[in-house]
């Protein structure tokens, strides 16, 4: 069993390591993430994990290189 997310108001643990300026909203819940700039994602950790899971282990949920 999976552990269900936290409320959309706190934001994707990714966001204490960038400067603030790379935040932006997730693309499907809209959750604050680490979404610019290199490392960034336009999903958070718990939209990324079914992204991932329907996908597999090679689908990228990351624009940059």
């Amino acid at each position: 069993m999976t552990t269900p997310p936290p409320p959309i108001t706190e934001p994707d643990p990714s966001t204490a390591t960038c400067p603030g300026d790379l935040v932006g909203p997730c693309a499907t819940c809209r959750r604050k993430t680490h979404k610019y700039g290199r490392g960034g994602t336009p999903l958070c950790q718990w939209c990324a994990a079914p992204a991932m899971a329907k996908w597999g282990p090679t689908v990228r949920v990351s624009t940059r290189p």
